[in-house]
């Protein structure tokens, strides 16, 4: 066996891969890109789904990539098991119909014994297979020489996950030997595929060779494919010899860093500060990639996932005895550790920090809350002589304070009490369904489309430079499906050799446009263009009289549509960089459309954006908009344009060749759309909206040229339209004009609300009952439609005056009731509280409040129940010594 650090076992793994013919495909973002379906990226083969549902044919067939994952379905297993985390990396190697059972498993046996790779010693190798899968199990017994015995057949090897792609799999374990095992050598969970620690999996294949159908049938995909997933975090510690992941170079260094901030515990000194240690390394790992990537702390999705993760790990920091930010101090750690393969980490180091730290801080004031209501509930259960915290509680503990039940059952352990398991298994199984709801009951992969995948006609896209064409043949046409020869009317779609139409990506809309024979005669209209799943320009048309293929066409794109388009992207682009200019390089695009009327830009950002922050991003659009900038492009390998400082999206996949659109000197990204020649086509730029769309991710909409004009013409004449109604002759003069409206119309609402308060006093003094009640003075009164306000202002009057001891008012409007009680200074200091009264009787009207010991107010339901509310506060004084 080879002893291999993390970074050098990444690299042989792909280096393996690559020299079976394979493509190393970059690890994607960790927040999924078009893909509704998914919270995170949480496997290798997930950023692949339009190869093998078919959406797309890749240029390769086969493929292979680490990718950074994250699955928190099983969260509270993190630190106290060997195995689970949050964060890891999926090792796979793919095949989109190209190659299948018979080189995928003898290859990974190559890889995993060759003295040239991996070195493992095959007789701690076994494998699981589906049990009706023969085929696997000959070529590992007849082709690899696997023994027999080593061979187990398991009913669960079979990969499905509903309607799409499915098929069996086959698992390969190592024997790490009985020193390793959780459980005795007798025991029936002793087995590969068993659970227990000595048989550790390395690798699944998963042999997908059949459609899921929705009627639930299985039938064979036109093309079969591989998938598989090699745990990279498992086989580290099996080369490092270490017990656990934990142990390994991937999270030492972090563990070693947070004893130095601890000072206090040390890794390995007991099992349950060691499971804090685990815990901090696993989230550190986690939250600095996810917002590397792009996340940011909310209350709700990913946000806040990623929030509970940052809780999590403080509140096992105080288990080491840290009690201030600390986790904001890994990110420098865990960027060093990945920096070889995962570069975007300690690129950003800084905001990352920033971002965590913020967090720690907001969460150190909402734990002192959690804690508090925490004590609370355990002192009111003893008091109550129960011994059992409601699962409910410990539930609200969790989700609102971010309280690990094991958190709340330690310390209700400590007190005595137990927590409800069962109640709070069901509040977390109930939220989980809600979330599984809000994402819809959409397909995470969908079937092959076995026509669309066949075409395999070459299509040139020849729109960068010109909208019209003569001479394009139509070499496929589709209509309900399936192929045709001739079209008569109807919806089709067309694939031509050549073509000057735009299929929508990137954000960028599609061309529309026509089809016309070579005497000019329109033949169809072209309404979308999307990608075949060859890369062809496949055309939705609406057909208008005969359509031929292996005829030539004439196309022409929409000139005004794709000019309007154009200026809008080339928008985007100064957008981008204007942002980043303003906010700071750690904003990042998360979305874009560019329409002919509009354009649409999404970004990440911490907080709201100023209106001067706003203007500011504007300012600098127009100002390279007014300098004329060129916009020029070139096309160049990936490697040399980053190189050129082109910004690249992390959620984006790119080919062998990209395009790099530079506006002048100031913007340079790669972009695949169509653009203006020079900034000055644009005119203008104006922002129409800006807006939180979601947990930290702001959007901006505007209008640029003609649009532009016109929004703020509208705008300008609605501005005309108040200055007539105001009688303002110059729009100047409008603000100074408002200025003396606002003032006169707040001083028109103190004047009447002077005049309401006097009223409310006669109607009050007239309405006044005073009665004795016990020792005390009492004074009531109900007075009808007046505020909460005008009753606190009732009573200040009253206190001037000191008539009584007590005064108690009621007031209603409409389906609004509320109560008043005010108690004299001399009163209170012989123990008569406002709000102990205002606790007494605001039941009575069915409501609630409470209040200081001189003043206290209530709101309630029932109106009619007023009269009694002020008899039980007569009573309530006439019980008082």
């Amino acid at each position: 066996m080879k002893e291999l650090s993390s970074a050098e076992f990444r690299q042989m793994f792909l280096d393996f891969f690559k020299s079976k013919g394979h493509d190393v495909e970059p690890s994607a973002s960790l927040v999924p890109h078009d893909d509704p379906t998914l919270l995170w990226i949480n496997s290798g083969v997930a950023t692949l789904k339009k190869y093998f549902d078919g959406t797309v044919i890749p240029k390769n067939p086969r493929i292979t990539n680490a990718q950074k994952s994250i699955r928190t379905n099983d969260i509270e297993n993190v630190g106290k098991t060997a195995r689970h985390q949050t964060f890891f990396e999926m090792l796979g190697n793919f095949s989109v119909g190209d190659y299948f059972k018979e080189d995928a498993i003898p290859w990974a046996w190559e890889f995993l014994t060759s003295t040239k790779w991996l070195d493992l010693d095959p007789a701690k190798l076994y494998v699981t297979v589906y049990p009706k899968d023969t085929e696997a199990q000959r070529i590992w017994h007849e082709v690899v020489g696997l023994p027999a015995d080593h061979i187990i057949k398991v009913e669960d090897n079979f990969w499905d996950i509903g309607e799409g792609p499915s098929g069996p799999d086959s698992e390969i374990f190592y024997d790490r030997g009985q020193e390793f095992n959780n459980v005795a050598e007798d025991d029936p969970e002793n087995y590969p595929g068993g659970e227990n620690e000595r048989y550790l999996e390395l690798w699944n294949i998963v042999f997908s060779e059949f459609n899921h159908l929705a009627d639930g049938r299985y039938v064979e995909q036109p093309h079969k494919n591989i998938d598989t997933g090699m745990g990279l975090e498992r086989v580290v510690s099996v080369l490092q010899h270490a017990p656990t992941n934990f142990e390994t170079d991937l999270f030492m260094p972090i563990i070693h860093r947070t004893e130095e901030i601890s000072g206090q515990v040390k890794y390995g000194d007991a099992e349950k500060t060691d499971i804090a240690f685990k815990i901090i390394a696993d989230h550190a790992r986690a939250v600095s990639f996810a917002i590397g990537d792009g996340a940011l702390p909310s209350n709700e999705g990913r946000g806040y996932v990623l929030r509970r993760l940052i809780r999590r790990a403080v509140l096992n920091g105080r288990r080491l005895g840290i009690d201030k930010p600390f986790l904001f101090e890994l990110v420098a750690v865990v960027g060093k550790i990945m920096n070889s393969y995962y570069p975007e980490v300690e690129a950003q180091e800084g905001f990352i920090a920033k971002v965590i730290k913020s967090e720690e801080v907001r969460f150190s004031a909402t734990l002192t809350d959690g804690l508090a209501l925490l004590n609370q509930l355990i002192a009111t259960q003893k008091a109550a002589n129960k011994t059992v915290i409601d699962g409910s509680d410990a539930f609200k503990l969790f989700d609102t304070f971010g309280f690990p039940i094991e958190l709340t059952v330690e310390y209700a352990d400590e007190e005595g009490l137990t927590v409800n398991q069962a109640e709070f298994d069901q509040a977390m199984a109930e939220q989980k369904n809600r979330a599984r709801a809000a994402r819809g009951d959409l397909q995470s992969m969908g079937s092959q489309n076995e026509t669309l995948m066949a075409l395999k006609e070459p299509s040139e896209f020849v729109g960068y430079d010109n909208l019209t064409i003569s001479d394009a043949k139509l070499v496929v046409a589709l209509q309900d499906g399936q192929e045709v020869k001739t079209l008569t009317s109807g919806t089709a779609e067309l694939i031509f050799d050549r073509t000057p139409f735009y299929a929508e990506m990137g954000g960028q809309v599609a061309d529309w446009g026509t089809i016309e024979d070579t005497n000019g005669n329109l033949l169809a209209k072209v309404t979308d263009v999307q990608h075949a799943p060859n890369g062809q320009n496949l055309h939705t048309v609406e057909v208008l009289a005969d359509l031929t293929v292996g005829q030539t066409y004439q196309l022409a794109v929409d000139e005004l549509r794709r000019r309007k388009v154009r200026r809008n992207h080339t928008a985007t682009h100064l957008l981008d960089q204007a942002l980043r200019d303003v906010l700071g390089e750690h904003t990042h695009q998360a979305g874009s459309l560019v329409e002919p009327d509009y354009l649409r830009f999404d970004f990440t950002n911490l907080g709201q954006v100023s209106a001067a922050q706003l203007a500011e991003v504007e300012q600098i659009v127009n100002e390279k908009i007014w300098a004329e900038l060129p916009v020029t492009t070139v096309e160049t390998d990936l490697e040399s344009a980053k190189k050129l400082g082109a910004i690249a999206l992390f959620s984006e996949k790119y080919g062998e060749r990209v395009r790099v659109v530079k506006v002048g000197a100031y913007s340079m990204e790669l972009c695949g759309g169509t653009h203006a020649k020079n900034t000055a086509e644009l005119g203008l730029l104006k922002i129409t909206s800006e807006s939180a769309i979601g947990a930290g991710v702001r959007r901006i909409e505007a209008v640029t040229s003609k649009e532009a004009y016109q929004y703020l013409n509208e705008h300008d004449q609605m501005l005309q339209n108040v200055a007539a109604d105001l009688k303002v002759k110059q729009l100047k003069e409008l603000p100074n004009k408002i200025s003396r409206l606002q003032q006169d119309l707040k001083d028109a609402q103190r004047d009447l609300q002077n005049i309401k308060a006097k009223m409310a006093q006669e109607e009050a003094q007239d309405k006044l009952h005073v009665v004795t009640a016990g020792h005390y003075q009492l004074a009531t009164a109900l007075i009808p439609n007046v505020s909460m306000n005008e009753l606190r202002q009732l009573a200040d009057n009253w206190r001037n005056q000191s008539q009584t001891d007590v005064l108690v008012l009621g007031t209603s409007q409409g389906a609004k009731v509320n109560l008043l009680v005010a108690v004299a200074k001399e009163a209170v200091a012989k123990g008569i509280k406002a709000g102990v009264i205002i606790k007494t009787i605001a039941p009575v009207i069915g409501g609630g409040g409470g209040g200081r010991p001189d003043m206290a107010q209530a709101g309630g339901k029932e109106a009619d129940k007023l009269p009694q509310a002020l008899q039980a506060a007569q009573e309530f004084l006439e019980k008082q010594d």
